[in-house]
């Protein structure tokens, strides 16, 4: 009796060793008096704007396709292996704008997130070529049926298709290509912005009857040949596909910028808008209702305009602010989290900062958090207050989970609770944070 019970007892004391370093508590004070808080707003305010006022514009645009040489594991849902057949080729898409002194750049992947690795690898790849411009802007189309090979760490391997340097050196090549192509072809352009109302096609998938962002927004290029480019943005989650689909796919973002393609624009670039929240109203999960689901979007965009400007002034101006967040709080219960380390362990570096680029009257936002849309509409009314127009996407080399309104933390939601990695209150962060933002560029 006294061996089984020395034994129980070294077990127990085993058992507890591993949950006293594996396991901690939630940590609920406020965040307005945590000292990142403060610091990053000091950083907000102080960190400086670079840019230009040029006599035009200049923009041009090019893509390369990214399609593996042989089956790679899809990245979306659960792990669901290497994908069986190619229903969509996968591409990199580049979109360049300068005003003949600053020179920006948008690179949009057809994959899951831009995950940091990936981000640093591009943009030494593309300093190194000699193409960088004054800012590197990353965007994806967040497709959850996308290819996988950039996610390292030990969750990135276990869930996520690992880390494959060939597959990343391939995305590198194929950024500079993509830019170079946009590069060579700049040519003089008009500006301008679209907003189009898209309700009926995105909801809140949370809530019923709660709010979401419904507008598809468009950024614009003309050239004096009539030829066009549309960078836009819409908050429907891309999992239209069903989490058993295996072929490897843009979801329906892919769809819908062959539709543009088709009617009016030599090139479509979607860059996901704030998707936490919002899910698509598609019809079905085959590729055939997906398909008929952009056509519907595409209709929507052609017919139901709500705003339209012309970006005159050629003005760029560009910014980065890094984010102190609290500690990872990847929760296990509504009072537990996995301690810090072993999150480190599992995710690895997450880069969080926020990109903000203003082009004439136009703000652009790029988060690293999968933000909500319900906060869209109190920004957009005070950004208008300040002459703006504004553009908020996400994806931008830099990953930390899901920001969502802070009312919902507890709720039992995988976006309040596996994928909320940093803690409490970052809705109500992060919403003061592009406020203040908004408010800076509109003086």
């Amino acid at each position: 009796m006294s061996r089984f019970l020395k034994i129980l007892s070294w077990s127990f004391g085993v058992l507890l060793l591993i949950i006293l370093t594996t396991i901690t508590t939630v940590d609920r004070s406020p965040i307005e008096e945590q000292e990142f808080y403060h610091e990053t707003f000091d950083r907000l305010e102080k960190t400086p704007w670079q840019g230009s006022e040029g006599g035009f514009w200049l923009a041009g645009w090019g893509k390369a396709n990214v399609t593996p040489d042989k089956p790679v594991d899809l990245v979306g849902y659960a792990p669901r292996g290497p994908y069986e057949f190619v229903q969509d080729s996968s591409f990199v898409k580049a979109i360049t704008l300068s005003n003949g002194k600053t020179q920006i750049a948008w690179l949009n992947f057809e994959l899951l997130i831009v995950h940091p690795a990936l981000a640093k690898a591009v943009e030494e790849g593309v300093a190194n070529s000699g193409s960088a411009p004054d800012q590197l802007i990353f965007t994806a189309t967040h497709t959850h049926s996308g290819m996988s090979g950039y996610m390292p760490g030990a969750m990135g391997k276990l869930a996520f298709g690992g880390y494959d340097q060939e597959i990343v050196d391939h995305l590198v090549n194929k950024s500079i290509e993509a830019l170079r192509s946009a590069i060579s072809t700049q040519d003089t352009v008009s500006l301008s912005y679209r907003k189009v109302d898209a309700g009926k096609y995105v909801a809140n998938r949370f809530i019923k009857d709660a709010p979401y962002d419904p507008f598809v927004r468009q950024l614009i290029f003309t050239k004096n040949s009539g030829k066009k480019a549309s960078l836009f943005t819409y908050s429907a989650h891309a999992t239209c596909l069903s989490s058993k689909f295996m072929g490897l796919s843009g979801d329906y973002p892919k769809y819908l910028t062959r539709a543009l393609e088709a009617r009016e624009y030599e090139f479509a670039l979607f860059a996901a808008g704030t998707v936490g929240s919002h899910r698509p109203l598609s019809p079905g999960n085959t590729p055939e209702k997906v398909q008929a689901y952009a056509a519907s979007l595409d209709s929507a965009i052609w017919l139901r305009m709500t705003q339209f400007a012309t970006l005159k002034t050629p003005r760029i101006a560009h910014s980065r602010l890094d984010i102190g967040l609290r500690e990872p709080h990847l929760r296990i219960t509504d009072n537990l989290r996995i301690r810090p380390w072993l999150f480190n362990y599992l995710l690895g570096e997450t880069n969080p900062h926020l990109d903000f680029t203003q082009i004439g009257n136009l703000l652009l936002i790029t988060s690293s958090g999968e933000i909500s849309g319900v906060f869209y509409e109190e920004w957009e009314k005070l950004a208008k207050e300040k002459g703006l127009n504004l553009i908020v996407t996400t994806f931008n080399g830099g990953y930390i989970g899901y920001i969502t309104p802070d009312e919902l933390y507890d709720e039992h939601y995988h976006e309040v609770r596996e994928t909320n990695w940093y803690g409490p209150g970052n809705g109500h962060y992060f919403d003061q944070l592009i406020r203040k933002t908004i408010s800076k560029s509109g003086r």
